[in-house]
């Protein structure tokens, strides 16, 4: 079963804390503010844990519909930030390994945060529908966030663009439908980082003691 709310927002506040404080050590090191993008990426990463703490108080659909659409467009933020290490190399006379430690933490705990948040919403559906439901969700859920992680960091889209610039983000994402095969690398990243969010997934959830697999009442 999900970890009880207030230890969850407890870790996470202080995984977030650990990470600003590495980075914190970043610019006072290196008097720069090079990597002062990560803190808003781990802002964005923590917003589906918001969204799916909130949820989990809440027992009607009519209520939950707009939290889950929410919780949707800001997912794939939590997963995103393991693609910051694509920024990893020698910068400001800093060790590589501190780098590397860096952003090893921030990827690693938004991915945390985005896989508790998964579970908190895969929790919530099993119990309104049955968790054969719950884990289709979780599939389109990781896969969709493939085809966001592609959106995120090749084509430079943001979660904010689906209200500030809802036509053009449309117009790209549609061109990749319509013609599928003139875009190989959209379904590369978008599947490759699909299946890998889903490995990741099961390992974490069936390798933790204190979590169970969500059934419904009838199981």
């Amino acid at each position: 079963m999900p970890m009880p709310l207030f230890r969850l927002l407890i870790i996470a506040a202080l995984a977030c804390a650990w990470c600003l404080a590495l980075l914190g050590l970043r610019f006072h090191w290196s008097g720069h503010t090079w990597f002062s993008f990560m803190a808003w990426n781990l802002f964005l990463a923590g917003i589906p844990l918001g969204f799916a703490v909130i949820l989990a108080k809440i027992e009607r659909w009519r209520l939950a519909t707009p939290l889950l659409a929410g919780w949707l467009l800001f997912f794939p933020n939590a997963p995103y930030v393991l693609t910051d290490l694509l920024h990893l190399k020698e910068r400001g006379g800093m060790p590589l390994w501190f780098d590397l430690l860096m952003l090893l933490s921030f990827a690693l705990v938004s991915l945390w945060m985005g896989f508790q948040s998964l579970h908190l919403v895969q929790v919530w559906i099993a119990e309104k529908t049955s968790a054969a439901v719950a884990w289709a969700f979780v599939g389109i859920c990781l896969l969709l966030s493939g085809f966001g992680i592609y959106l995120g960091r090749f084509l430079r889209w943001n979660s904010w663009d689906f209200i500030r610039r809802p036509e053009a983000l449309m117009n790209d994402i549609w061109v990749r439908f319509a013609d599928p095969l003139a875009h190989e690398r959209t379904w590369g990243v978008t599947l490759g980082f699909g299946g890998l969010l889903m490995i990741g997934y099961l390992f974490w959830i069936f390798s933790t003691s204190n979590t169970r697999v969500p059934r419904t009442h009838a199981d």
